[in-house]
This record gives structure tokens, C-alpha cells and sequence, in this order.
């Protein structure tokens, strides 16, 4: 069986001294959970190392790294420095990084490939936007996604992917795709990875679910064969909704 994951992504919210709140209210919310829910915990970076502190049930994950190993790059944080703090995961390819900081996938690529070089797991995210969709290009667009920043790992690097389908539309938005929708496209992104790794590596991939899940409608999303569990934006940062989501399955 996949393994079953609810990923909450904070994005720029919170001081350190609130995350560390919200962290260990997660982790008093989870610790009855008993459902095989793979639970992580996606900080801003400054939290990284205190966090790490808090969580015994969840783990820890960072939102982003640099495309480069270290050097002249102020500001920047590399994935042996996310690493050193203990996280495990990184979400790379965010429809938001891709979007405002103009990340595209021979960048992703990198930043994948020196992810897993310092034992992280990437949380790959693909997903269109709602013009791209609605002339019909969505299962064009990720398709490209997947190609351009994944396609060029082996087979062993590839079983290490998370990956995170985020309709652009509805982030933020309100929006849902709706079950059927969520499935389809789910489905296809595994029968793409079968095609190129073959059926038994793409039956083993996670596929997330990350576009405005709530615990209103999580359990119906979580019910298709294909979704495998959500990345969470803003239910991630109320611990309540946070553990409803994580009680779907």
C-alpha cells in the first residue's frame, strides 16, 4: 500500500515563538491518531530547528531550497543546510515559488537532484493554472511538469518522490476541483510516471492532493484510489482543521 500523508505548508505565516504554539498543538491533536497517516509539518525556515524540538509524531519539512550547493548566494538556504536541521522533507516547485519568483523546470530539476543528494524528500508540485485548464491543456501542462523536473532521475531516485498535484485555480480561491476531478487527474499523473518507470514504480508514488482541502472535504477526496492524502495551505495553520484532515482517512 502507498503510504497514506497529510503535509500542512505554512508559508509566510508565523513568528518562530507562534509556530512553536501551533506545532505542539498539532502534535497534542495527533498523538491519539492511529490511522497510518503520515503526518508533516512544512515550516519557514527560521522555525526549522526549534520545531524539529517539538515534533514526535510528525515530520518535519521545509518549502523550498536553493538551486546551488552552497557559495556567494545571500539569502539563500541550501538543502544540506535544511537538512542539518533535522527536516526530512522540501517541498520544491510550488505553484507560488513558480509563479512570483519565476521558478521553472530546468531549476526544479536541480533543486530535486541535490535534495536527494542530502537525503531529502521532495515533495514535488505540478499543477496548472485556470486559463491552462480551461482551454483543455491541464493534462498537457503536467505532463511537461513531470518530464522536465523529474523524468531525468533514475529509478531509485524517482521511488523517493512525493508528489503534490495543485490545481492553481484553487489555492487561496475557495475553489475545489471537485472528487471526480481531483481523480481523473490523479490517475493520470500515475499512468504518465507508469509509462516511463513502469506500473509497479507508479503504483509505489504518493500523489497529494493540494488545492484549498478542508476537513469538510477531505474524506471524499481521500476516498478516490488515486489521492493519497493533501498538501495543506491554510487549514494547516488552525491545528483543529489541521487534525480533521488527518482523521479523513
Amino acid at each position: 500500500m502507498r503510504q497514506k500523508i497529510v503535509a500542512g505548508n505554512w508559508k509566510m505565516n508565523t513568528t518562530l515563538q507562534e509556530g512553536i504554539a501551533l506545532a505542539q498543538e498539532v502534535e497534542a491533536l495527533i498523538a491519539g491518531v492511529n490511522n497510518g497517516a503520515k503526518v508533516i509539518v512544512c515550516t519557514p525556515f527560521i522555525h526549522l530547528t526549534e520545531v524539529k524540538k517539538v515534533l514526535k509524531k510528525a515530520a518535519l519539512g521545509a518549502q523550498n531550497c536553493a538551486s546551488e550547493v552552497s557559495g556567494a548566494y545571500t539569502g539563500e538556504v541550501s538543502a544540506a543546510m535544511v537538512k542539518s536541521t533535522g527536516a526530512e522533507y522540501v517541498i520544491l516547485g510550488h505553484s507560488e515559488r513558480r509563479s512570483y519568483y519565476h521558478e521553472d523546470d530546468a531549476m526544479l530539476a536541480k533543486k530535486t537532484k541535490l535534495a536527494l543528494a542530502n537525503g531529502l524528500i521532495p515533495i514535488f508540485c505540478i499543477g496548472e493554472l485556470l486559463s491552462e485548464r480551461e482551454s483543455g491543456k491541464h493534462f498537457d501542462v503536467v505532463k511537461s511538469q513531470l518530464e522536465k523536473g523529474l523524468f531525468d532521475l533514475s529509478e531509485e531516485d524517482f521511488k523517493k518522490i512525493v508528489l503534490a498535484y495543485e490545481p492553481v485555480w484553487a489555492i487561496g480561491t475557495g475553489k475545489t476541483a471537485s472528487s471526480a476531478q481531483a481523480q481523473e487527474i490523479h490517475k493520470f499523473i500515475r499512468d504518465t510516471v507508469a509509462a516511463k518507470y513502469g506500473q509497479a514504480v507508479a503504483d509505489l508514488i504518493p500523489i497529494l492532493y493540494g488545492g484549498s482541502c478542508k476537513p469538510s472535504n477531505a474524506k471524499e477526496l481521500f476516498e478516490n484510489p488515486d489521492v493519497d492524502g493533501g498538501l495543506i495551505g491554510g487549514a494547516a495553520l488552525v491545528a483543529s482543521d489541521f487534525n480533521g484532515i488527518i482523521t479523513a482517512f
